[in-house]
This record gives structure tokens, C-alpha cells and sequence, in this order.
């Protein structure tokens, strides 16, 4: 054994007693019910944003959202990139789930069925945008969390029964 590993460094009480304070109030603050709503709005955020984007007005889409599915955006498979199948069916879809899904999950209305709905968007988005990984694997790990535990108590869901973390 080496002398670097004997070394044993004291450690003074009051740091030791802030430590076991601050662990406390992280617990007493970061309730269940508290993360899971959390989780619904930060997820509903950035597909919000780019959905509202997509539209003109009421179930008009934008010709820009028609475009991108047209020109720009391709599906990055083997062997390609692809441009979209029927890329106006694409984009009203995109832009469908993009206003639709978020507003379940703030509501927490179907929220399971939402957070589905934005686990297979960001896969899609992930063909689309391979670069954007990072993120997308943020949003993919949030949807995961919801889907898996559930709205939590601050929910129309949990007010309909669904209230066990895995129904």
C-alpha cells in the first residue's frame, strides 16, 4: 500500500453537517410530483417553439414547414441521406404532434400517449438531424421518464386514475 493511500484527510464536522443539510433539503425539495411536472413542461417547451413555427393559422401550414420537408430536411439512413416520403404528409404530421403532444403533456392529459408520440418525433428528428444528438438525447431521456413514471399528482391523468408509477 503506498503512502498516498493511508492518507486519510479530516474532515471537519461542520463541513460534513452542511453536506448532510444540503442533501436533506435537495430530498424534501425534489418531490416526485414535483420532478415529473417539471419533466412535462421542460419537454413540451422546444417542441412547442418549433411547432408553432409551422403553422399559418388553423390547420394551415406554413409553406416554409412544406419546404424544409421538401428541400431540406433528409432522412440519414445507410446509403444516404434520403430526401421525405410524401414530405407535405410529413410536415403536417411534424407539425401536428408538435402543438398537439405538448399541450397533453402541460395538461397531463394522456401524457403517457404524448410522451410515445415525442419518443418516435425524436427519433425521426435524429434521422433527421444527426448532429443534434446530444439534445435529442435529452428530449428522448425526459419522454423515457415520463412515460415510465407517469404525470404525477399535478395532473387531468392522475385526477382520472392514473396514478401508479407503471400502469
Amino acid at each position: 500500500m503506498s503512502n498516498l493511500q493511508s492518507v486519510k484527510l479530516p474532515i471537519p464536522g461542520v463541513v460534513v453537517s452542511a453536506i448532510g443539510t444540503a442533501r436533506r433539503l435537495i430530498q424534501q425539495l425534489a418531490q416526485p410530483w414535483l420532478v415529473q411536472l417539471v419533466l412535462r413542461l421542460a419537454l413540451a417547451v422546444p417542441f412547442w417553439k418549433s411547432g408553432i413555427l409551422k403553422w399559418h393559422g388553423f390547420l394551415q401550414l406554413s409553406d416554409t414547414a412544406i419546404d424544409l420537408f421538401t428541400d431540406e430536411f433528409k432522412l440519414h439512413l445507410p446509403g444516404g441521406p434520403y430526401p421525405f416520403p410524401a414530405p407535405a404528409v410529413f410536415a403536417f404530421l411534424s407539425g401536428l404532434g408538435e402543438v398537439t403532444f405538448p399541450v397533453l403533456l402541460v395538461l397531463g392529459l394522456g401524457t403517457r400517449f404524448a410522451a410515445a408520440g415525442l419518443i418516435l418525433m425524436t427519433c425521426i428528428v435524429e434521422l433527421t438531424i444527426p448532429d443534434g444528438w446530444p439534445i435529442h438525447l435529452t428530449w428522448l431521456a425526459m419522454a423515457l421518464g415520463i412515460a415510465a413514471w407517469g404525470p404525477g399528482l399535478i395532473s387531468i391523468d392522475y385526477l382520472l386514475g392514473d396514478r401508479s408509477p407503471r400502469s
